[in-house]
């Protein structure tokens, strides 16, 4: 059995790379070598893996895991043989399952129909373009269809095949555009994008019942997120009004196909709703196509008795089209009406206010939001926070944003206590401590000493408080951490001149405790009492 594993990002680099190098034939047979145990000698050599496979006789192989192409055998085969599959499929074993592996790369191979390696890039676009390939002036739905066919019988088998996928997708479909003008060069990236959207929402939904759903799930997440971010990049770097300007019809069809996505409240990986207004907010000069989709809305949500998420995501698409037109009192009544809402579906708003730097728009989202943001979970709970304090840095006074930490304890606690240390509100961070009975001994150094140097006599009650729960513990652990405590008290005391409140204190406490020997006893180990 193999025992040498290579890193995982040099295995998922190699998964990469089979589809663009192998024979879908000669591949499995690799596999049919590994799976008789013809794979010996398995050694790291630098970057590369070298190996002895058996077949009609012995040969040598060596799979560089930096630059793949380079990767050789000793046999007479014209291109990547049997022998550096069998190999790989070895170094695939200890992540997983290598006869799923293959028929996953199999597909892969029929999709992309690669050519064996001694092709030319020129001559694989050239067989491609004779099979099938997107016309420019087509309809996007056309395009569509293109891309369903380049990757027809693709489906995830394994937890590599999503970002496979994703990779695939956009190495392969934009190269047909090359030649384009440059407005619909960019609608047809964008469909792209909306195609791999569509998909990884597809594999979702097949593998939802799978034994391996939650490494699937968390896949899609993590592609999803990677086409968001695709998207935002690829908007970002166009004029969409100009797009739409140069091409209507295809912008308008595009428009179109993406409320079909987006205002179904399906469940899934991809963020639609996010999609959807992203874009049309980019296309605020196009009023025109503004007044139809909201008649269209309109009439969509007259309609009765529609599952409580599919309205949900009419509404907050209506709500959309008043914050464009600048009627946030008109959204904010909407998006009262919603069943389910969810903080960062309006984290859209906080971020664009934020890059345009409008910090009344800021604070009256905020402030809009904050009666909902105590039951978002984790993540949406931090963004919140930091957009509050990042908005507080530009306005004339700190007040609001202290009252709101303070109103949403607990869970506000890391936020509002570096808030604290950082304004040098030393007498109000020993509070917050003290009303979450927190022990100086979970606190860090740090902020234990820029306090000790302000004024250490804020530190007392604080260290009083932990000790004397420390004793209320009644074992002989507890005990102990109640004379570290006291330590620090009396150096404290010691620091602050008060040698005769320490006496009366420590004397105080013994009384208090005097059933408890061991305590006692640690006491006179420190010889504070006799």
């Amino acid at each position: 059995m193999l025992k040498l594993q290579i890193p995982k990002n040099r295995m998922n680099y190699l998964i990469k790379q089979i589809p663009l190098h192998f024979d879908a034939a000669v591949l499995e047979q690799g596999w049919e070598y590994y799976h008789k145990g013809r794979v010996a000698d398995v050694d790291l050599k630098g970057t590369s893996i070298q190996s002895t496979v058996a077949g009609k006789r012995l040969h040598n192989t060596t799979v560089n895991l930096e630059n793949f192409q380079d990767s050789s055998c000793s046999c007479s085969f014209d291109g990547f043989c049997q022998h550096i599959g069998a190999t790989f499929f070895s170094l695939y074993a200890p992540y997983g399952r290598p006869e799923l592996l293959l028929q996953q790369l199999k597909q892969q191979i029929f999709a992309r129909k690669k050519p064996l390696r001694g092709a030319s890039v020129a001559q694989e676009r050239k067989e491609a373009a004779k099979a099938n390939k997107p016309e420019e002036a087509a309809l996007p739905a056309d395009w569509h269809r293109f891309f369903e066919g380049r990757f027809h019988g693709f489906s995830i088998s394994h937890q590599h095949s999503i970002e496979t996928f994703y990779d695939s997708a956009l190495e392969s479909l934009p190269g047909f555009a090359a030649d384009w003008k440059s407005s619909m060069r960019e609608i047809y990236m964008l469909h792209i994008v909306l195609f791999m959207m569509r998909k990884i929402e597809q594999f979702y939904q097949e593998t939802k019942s799978s034994y391996l759903s939650y490494y699937h799930e968390n896949g899609c997440k993590i592609a999803a997120k990677n086409c968001e971010d695709k998207l935002a990049q690829l908007t970002q770097g166009m004029d969409l009004n100009a797009s739409f300007a140069a091409e209507p019809k295809h912008m308008l069809a595009t428009l179109k196909m993406l409320g079909e996505f987006a205002l179904q409240g399906k469940d899934s990986p991809i963020d639609w709703l996010f999609v959807y207004r992203f874009i049309w907010w980019r296309l605020s000069a196009q009023t025109a196509a503004q007044k139809e989709e909201i008649q269209r809305l309109d009439a969509l949500l007259s309609k009765k008795d529609q599952p409580a998420k599919k309205k949900d995501a009419l509404i907050a698409a209506r709500a959309h089209f008043h914050i464009i037109q600048g009627d946030t009192d008109s959204a904010f009544k909407l998006l009262e009406l919603l069943a389910h809402p969810h903080a960062k579906d309006y984290f859209l708003y906080l971020n664009y206010y934020y890059n345009d730097q409008q910090w009344n728009d800021m604070l009256v989202w905020l402030r809009w939001l904050f009666k909902s943001i105590a039951q978002a979970n984790h993540d949406d709970f931090r963004t919140f926070c930091q957009y509050w304090l990042d908005t507080t840095k530009h306005l004339e006074s700190d007040s609001e944003w202290v009252q709101v930490m303070e109103s949403l304890l607990p869970r506000s606690y890391y936020y509002y206590t570096a808030y604290l240390l950082q304004t040098k509100r030393y007498r109000q961070w020993v509070d917050l401590q003290l009303a979450n009975r927190i022990s100086p001994l979970n606190l860090y150094t740090l902020e234990l000493k820029a306090i000790e140097e302000h004024d250490a006599a804020l530190l007392l009650p604080l260290y009083h408080q932990a000790a004397e729960r420390a004793v209320l513990e009644k074992n002989r652990a507890s005990y102990k951490t109640a004379v570290r405590l006291l330590k620090k008290l009396h150096s404290i005391y010691k620091q602050l001149g008060q040698n005769d409140r320490w006496e009366h204190y420590v004397y105080r406490l013994a009384d208090k405790f005097s059933r408890l020997r061991a305590f006692q006893e640690e006491l006179k180990k420190g010889k504070w009492i006799r």
